[in-house]
């Protein structure tokens, strides 16, 4: 099976940007690529699983874990707390998977200072208008929180230009074309197929 080096890609939105649909395309159209299940405060919702969709912990075990450093990064959203596991990333790459971490920019942040050869994507709405329709029609949040959502989403998008790459969710396909040849651009790095074909560059090279 050929080395993929175990990247780990942080990929970050304003809510309503669609996000986590195309994560979810992404690892699914990809082979030895998993999404990060981060740990969270915020209540179960409709449709999601324990262990799969999110670890759920209430904020007393979660700052718990924050003592006892267990997060590779955490962050506050609005009234609920998100973190990943350390433990969780790091049992992924030694099983040869890349991880995803889909997470804001203040565990973007986090990461970047951690791992410093993570790789960054922060994907933008094609439009205000079009980000307000997307977050209206998907019917997860009342009017207060959508205002919420808008207000924060300037703040948001304002650090892509702290990301390697950024990614423009106008047509989705699009979208996931460009996010695919970002993960397939840095499994064709050197370092990589140094190994992969260290046969055929011996053979290659002998005189």
């Amino acid at each position: 099976m050929p080395i993929h080096t175990n990247n780990i890609y942080i990929i970050s939105a304003a809510s309503g940007t669609g996000k986590t649909s195309l994560v979810k395309a992404l690892s699914e159209s990809l082979n030895n690529i998993t999404i990060s299940i981060s740990h969270t405060t915020r209540p179960i919702r409709e449709g999601e699983r324990e262990g799969k969709s999110y670890f759920y912990v209430d904020k007393k075990d979660f700052k718990n874990m924050i003592d006892q450093n267990q997060f590779l990064e955490h962050a506050q959203v609005f009234d609920h707390y998100y973190g990943t596991s350390k433990k969780w990333v790091e049992q992924q790459t030694k099983n040869g998977y890349d991880v995803i971490l889909e997470i804001d920019w203040q565990g973007a942040q986090q990461i970047k200072k951690k791992v410093s050869e993570s790789i960054s994507i922060f994907i933008l709405p094609p439009s205000k208008q079009e980000l307000q329709r997307r977050l209206e029609t998907r019917n997860r949040d009342n009017k207060n929180n959508i205002i919420k959502r808008l207000s924060a989403a300037h703040e948001e998008i304002a650090h892509c230009v702290d990301f390697d790459f950024i990614v423009i969710n106008d047509k989705f396909d699009v979208a996931l074309t460009d996010l695919k040849s970002i993960i397939n651009t840095q499994r064709l790095q050197k370092k990589a197929q140094l190994i992969n074909y260290k046969n055929l560059l011996a053979e290659l090279t002998k005189k």
